[in-house]
């Protein structure tokens, strides 16, 4: 798949971003100089399907309080969210989701899907009572049944859009 720069990433950042070593992405990308990245310019990064071959689609809403699951376009389901709070807003943003890991523990609920973003992910919770409210470090919070169902859904790959 291609990542498009952001204004102030770095090829290291771009890396922990979707835990692939930097020199892979490094030898993925021989045309380019790791030094001098620029906003706008394509990186590969091998080891995830292309987002247009995958049907599903992941829009989050942080206003909202909503995730919406899409295929090919269409409203599969709605889901009740939590969000980031002050000082630890949810990222605004395109990402993917890069893995999955069931029963994380702790305030992760019964299932994780980490975002192409570090230290982010949509997660379940230990807390149902906070759904619906702007009260994470940042990650998307969901009912641990949502989740589960979520994750059983979308592939590795998946396109997350977030927004206000």
């Amino acid at each position: 798949m291609f990542h498009t720069v952001k204004p102030g990433e770095t090829l290291t950042q771009i890396s922990k971003d979707y835990r692939t070593p930097l020199s892979v992405i490094i030898s993925a990308n021989p045309a380019i100089n790791p030094n001098v990245i620029y906003p706008g310019q394509s990186i590969v990064i091998p080891g995830f399907p292309q987002p247009h071959t995958i049907s599903y689609q992941i829009d989050v809403s942080i206003n909202n309080r909503w995730l919406r699951l899409l295929k090919d376009g269409v409203l599969q389901k709605q889901y009740p969210i939590a969000v980031g709070r002050i000082l630890h807003g949810t990222p605004v943003g395109n990402f993917i989701i890069i893995n999955k890991a069931p029963n994380p523990g702790g305030p992760f609920g019964t299932m994780w899907m980490s975002l192409s973003k570090e230290h982010y992910g949509i997660h379940g919770t230990n807390d149902p009572s906070s759904i619906g409210k702007a009260v994470s470090r940042g990650c998307i919070r969901m009912y641990n049944r949502d989740v589960e169902e979520l994750a059983s859904i979308v592939p590795i790959g998946t396109t997350v859009l977030i927004h206000p």
